[in-house]
Formats: structure tokens, sequence, C-alpha cells
């Protein structure tokens, strides 16, 4: 091993932790600091909106209303502090929202940038006539009372009540505590009345607490798991999701699926019935991944998802199981969904019509006539239905990060606001591809070219996204991990590199059995053949040179990227892993039973086959491996463990680590750093 080789090299990792690099490194600082809008919020009545910006790690509310469009900002942040706001709720005197960030499994909350007190994540209350603001309580959500007056949340301790919003020093008032805890507070219509999820590990229970009698009762209690409880509009029935127990020897597999039943019994918790059940196991992700998976209409429809048809779609159905009714159009994925204010009509965010984005639909829920509403060139996600027929939405372009639109009686309006120095023309606009692996399964990507006026061959870079229930697309991502990916796509093409970024089987947006591909991940890697595949991909094309590929990626695609170098170091020549898996069978042991991949003792050796440190004997090509120490996603000695591996065989390798920071980093600076030490290496290891 070349020790003085190795010292220099950590040396420059620290150099360019002080800001001091050798490229520059302008035009990405400026890539990636577009404002990003997080999340959206209206008030009830439809006539205003609230939303999250981030702007280089600073998170602050901005506020508008609906019929007079015009941005005003609340809060008023102005630290990179990796302190997360969330949970918005809108009233029309009041924005209550959390700060701060959740625990690990040791109880502390994330505090990725080292502050001297850990501070714990607090609901806040803002006035909005004169911003003032107040801590209400230590707490991660709450959920607003239909009258808009009060406020519950959960905690450790039980569930609290904060009687009257309006009230100053208003004190929370404990209502009630259930071994187990209890979370999915949901009010009942009049306001009297909360039902409530009481998991209990191998199984949970719906309950329902009266606020005037102060009692607690159980909704038809069962070896089941009973999840997501839905009002009826009287408050005299409640539906919700029912799914097996967990057996003995049962492991949690999160690319696995269940039956389930729809369910619906008086909310005394009698009269109990069955209104529909899943024909096979098409239950898991269809009520994880879209939000409200259960919803209960004023118009009489009980919504849900389901995959049972080989796509995750939106389905309505009659209270008596009855006029079981599709609201998606076609062989597509529906992702985030909103009721218009009147509950006849449900706005949908999909890619049906558009595989590489998502765009709008509407869908009436009686008849399941559907409508396209928006189209082009946008990723449009999170619709929020507001008063009349205006909406909002989030909204990316290839060449504008995720912003906030509204949509009204006088046209579009972008409510994010882009500073004049933002480089759209920076950007190339990315181009759908897709090629075939070994196995005859075909794969999509997106390619970004460079300047091609230079005829020269450029080197060629494969991008792997994480999850791996993920989808790249043609723009900025509406999550914030990967349109920080997306736009440090964008700055490689414009140095010069032919950037491919690959939606490999395992992934979203191209149904179940994709998703759900036989021999996946710790039962055999079957993913990596379309990693092998891209590579044939660019080495075919003209641009490139075929002998400098390299890999990179986060998490899942930290684990792919170790793969490509751990089996095929004679096609891909370096790579970059962020927080990836190299070894299955430790993460079964280890992180949590069966590492939620269902990794059970019949499994352990064929989990660890199917991983990067199964086999180091061929992996001659450097790599960046770079963590930070408090994830919670990865195991952080994942990392460690293969870089003493290398070390002991003599392979090049480099880390950069984050102390306190997280899985998918809460630090603008944090994300900075990590991207200007991978351009720097692939420049080193890439480049003539």
């Amino acid at each position: 091993m070349d020790t003085n080789r190795i010292i220099s090299k950590t040396l420059l990792i620290a150099l360019l932790m002080t800001g001091a690099t050798a490229f520059p490194q302008t035009q990405l600082e400026n890539m990636l600091a577009g404002p990003y809008a997080q999340t959206i919020e209206g008030t009830a009545d439809g006539k205003a909106i609230a939303w999250i910006v981030n702007k280089e790690g600073v998170r602050n509310i901005w506020h508008s209303l609906v019929s007079e469009p015009a941005p005003v900002q609340l809060t008023n942040y102005r630290e990179d502090d990796g302190l997360d706001l969330g949970n918005l709720i809108l009233t029309a005197d009041f924005l209550i929202y959390t700060k701060g960030n959740g625990n690990n499994r040791q109880g502390y909350p994330a505090n990725p940038a080292s502050l001297p007190s850990t501070p714990q994540r607090i609901l806040l209350r803002m006035r909005l006539s004169d911003k003032q603001t107040d801590t209400l309580a230590t707490a991660s959500s709450a959920v607003l009372s239909p009258d808009g007056k009060s406020l519950i949340y959960p905690s450790k301790q039980g569930v609290y009540l904060i009687p009257d919003l309006s009230v100053a020093r208003a004190k929370p008032k404990k209502l009630f505590e259930v071994r187990s805890g209890a979370g999915s507070l949901t009010w009942s219509p009049d306001g009297k009345a909360i039902a409530f999820v009481s998991s209990r590990g191998d199984h949970s229970f719906i309950g329902q607490y009266q606020i005037n009698q102060q009692k607690i009762q159980w909704v038809a209690p069962s070896l089941y798991f009973d999840e997501h409880p839905a009002w009826s509009p009287d408050g005299k029935k409640i539906a919700y999701i029912r799914r097996p127990g967990q057996g003995k020897d049962e492991l949690r597999n999160i690319m696995g699926g269940n039956p389930f039943t729809i369910m619906v019994a008086d909310a005394d918790g009698n009269n109990v019935k069955a209104i529909w059940a899943s024909p096979g196991d098409d239950g898991g992700f269809a009520q994880y991944y879209p939000n409200d998976p259960l919803r209960w209409t004023r118009s009489g429809k009980i919504l849900f998802s389901s995959e049972h048809q080989g796509w995750n779609h939106l389905y309505a159905i009659n209270p008596d199981g009855s006029g079981l009714t599709d609201l998606s159009p076609g062989q597509c994925e529906i992702e985030n969904s909103t009721l218009s204010l009147d509950e006849t009509s449900v706005i949908i965010s999909t890619n049906c019509g558009d595989t590489h984005r998502r765009h709008l639909w509407r869908s009436n829920v009686q008849n399941g006539q559907t409508e396209r509403i928006t189209s082009g060139k946008g990723i449009e996600t999170d619709p929020v239905a507001l008063e009349g027929d205006a909406f909002a939405f989030r909204e990316g372009l290839y060449d504008l990060p995720t912003g906030v639109v509204l949509q009204n009686g006088n046209g579009k309006h972008r409510l994010t606001q882009i500073e004049d120095d933002f480089p759209r023309d920076a950007f190339t606009e990315p181009v759908p591809v897709q090629f075939t692996a070994a196995d005859g399964l075909t794969i999509h990507g997106q390619l970004f070219l460079p300047d091609t006026a230079k005829k020269d061959r450029k080197p060629g870079l494969i991008f792997m996204h994480g999850g791996p229930i993920r989808q790249m697309l043609l723009g900025f991502h509406y999550s914030g991990y990967y349109a920080n990916a997306y736009a440090m796509n964008q700055y490689l093409a414009s140095q010069g590199y032919v950037v491919l970024a690959v939606n490999f089987r395992t992934g979203i947006g191209y149904g179940r059995d994709f998703r759900r591909a036989d021999k996946q991940g710790p039962r055999g890697a079957s993913e990596y053949q379309d990693i092998l595949a891209a590579a044939r991909y660019l080495q075919s094309r003209p641009e490139v040179n075929p002998d400098k590929i390299g890999l990179w990626g986060g998490s899942y695609g930290g684990f792919l990227t170790a793969m490509g170098l751990a089996r095929n170091s004679d096609i891909f020549k370096a790579g970059v892993d962020l927080h990836g898996v190299h070894d299955w069978s430790w993460r079964a042991r280890d992180f949590s039973p069966g590492g939620a991949w269902g990794i059970g003792k019949d499994l352990m050796e064929l989990a660890l086959e199917s991983s990067p440190v199964n086999d180091l004997s061929k992996w001659q090509s450097p790599v960046l491996l770079i963590s930070g120490d408090d994830d919670r996603n990865v195991m952080f000695g994942q990392s460690i463990d293969l870089k003493n591996r290398l070390d002991a065989l003599g392979v090049y390798n480099e880390a950069l680590v984050f102390p306190d920071e997280v899985h998918g980093f809460l630090r603008h600076e944090s994300w900075l750093k990590a991207y200007e030490a991978s351009a720097d290496f692939f420049n080193r290891h890439l480049k003539d």
C-alpha cells in the first residue's frame, strides 16, 4: 500500500472540508443554491396556503392568499442548522408547525450542526396578525380539531389536548394514555371523540376515546394489524384496514406484500363487516407509500389504494362493499392525492401518460371519470385543493428547482421566487433512454449530455438512486435528497461527463412486478445486471470513452456502487459510495431483525453472497466513501467495515465523514462538501 499517497489524498479531503479546492466550485454552489419547496398546506376553507422553502439549508415558511397570490415570508430563520421544519397546520389566524428532528435509537434528536445543546423537536404557534410565536409543547406532530379551535398531539406519556388555540400560554391537558402509545390520531366529525391506533408489535388495535365520557373503547380487537382509521361523515362508523398479524419467525420485508381487507364497524366496535378484500398480497406498499391510505368522504365513498391490478391505483367503494371504482387512469402509478373541498372529486399526482414525470389528474369519486389538468415538462406533485376550482402543487422543471405553484381562475402563479443569478442556462435538458438487461428486461434512464462541440470522447458516470423504492425523473425531483442528486448530475454533465441516471428494477413507476422483481437485493442482487446493461449502453455511445466509466449513488445506490467495483473493476474505474449497504447479512443480524428485507436464517448465506463484501478479490478501482455517523437508515459501521477490508487488500480508498449527520444530510453544507469531494475524486480518477 502506498502510504504517502494515502496521506496526500487525506490532506486533500481536509482541504475540501475547509473550502480550499483544486477546481472552481462556483457553478456547483449555484446549481445547488435554488430555493426548494418542501411541502404545502391549505386552510380548511381553501382560502390560503402555507409552504416550507429550503434555501441553502435555511428553512422558512411562506404564506399566500388564494384570491390574491402574493408570497409573504412568515418565519425568519437564518442558519443552516439542520433543524427541519414540518407538520404545517394553517388556520385563518394561526400557523402551527414543528421545528427540530426526530430521535435515533438511543433517544437523541438529530443534531447535524453539533450544536452545544441538542434541541428537541418542538411544536410552535405563530399568530398571523403580528407573527408572534411561542412554543406549545415538545411534540413531533399535531392534529387540528374539526372546528379549527383545538389541537391534539401524541407523546410518550399519552395524548394531549390544547383546548383553545387563541389562548395565550395555553397549557396542554392530558386526555388519555394507552400501553405502547397512540398514533394515527383522527378526530370524529363532531369533535367529541378521537380514533387512534395502538401498535402492539405483532398486532395493533383501533381505539376511540370519548372526550366527555373520558372513556376508551376498542373497535373489534383481533389477532390482526388494524390500521388507518377513518370516520364516517355522521361519526357513527369507522372504516379501517386490516392485515394479518405477525406470525412466528415472520420478518418485515419492505419489498414484499400482504393481503388486506377494508373493514367497517360501528364506532362502539359492534356490527363489524369486511367490505372488500384484496385478491392477493396487494397491500404494504399501497398503504405506506401514498398519503392518506384510507378516507371516508362526505360524498359517501371510501377511498383506498391497492396494487391488485398490477399498478398502485386509487379506488372508491361504497360503505356496503358495492360499486368498486378505479379512480386512476391506466397502467401507471398514483402517488399522492387531495380531495376537493366538497369531497366529490380527487386530484391525483401520477405518471400516467408521462412515465418520466408526474402530472395532475382530476377524478370524479362517484363515476371514476378522469381528466388531465396539468401537462408539459413540469414534475407536479402534492396537490392541495382550494376554494372554487383553485389548487396548489409543487412543480420542478429540468432547469428550475421544485417550487410552489398556485392555479386559480386568473391562471398559473409560481410563488417560489428564484434569484436572477440562478444558472438556468447551465442546465442541460436530460433525455429519456432505454436499454435491455441480460435477462431481457427493459430498463429506463435519463441521459445528461455535456457540450458535444468538442469531439473528444468523455468519461461516463452512472448514477443509481437509493430506496430502492424510488424513480429518477426528467427534472428536479420532488424529494429533497434526489433534487440534490439531480443538480449534482447536472453539474457533472457541465464538467464534461456523460451521466446516465438508471431506474433499475426494484424501483417505482413501472408497476408492481418491476418493483418486486425476482431475486432482488439480498436474494440475488438481480438488479445489478441493470447496472451492467447501463454500462454497456454508455460504452456504445460515440461521446463516451468506454474505458472511463464511473459509478455513484447513495444508500441502495451506494450498495450498487460497491457491487460494481467489487465485481467489475474491469468496467467501472472509480466510484463514490454514499452511506451504502455492503453486507446484507450483517444488516439482518444487527440493524433490525431481518434488516427490513425479511432476511431470516435460511437466507443469511444468500444475503452474504449478494453483498459487495462477499468477494473483494477483484476490487481494484478507487472509491470514495461518504457517511454521516448518526445515520438511522444504514449502519455507519458498514462503511467502517468496507474501508478496513479494502485497506487490508491494499485497495485505494478515501473517506469523508460528517459527525452527527443523518442518512439524508440535513445541512446544505454537508451536501456541498460531499459533492465537491465527489467531483474532485472523479476528476482525479477518470480524467486524463
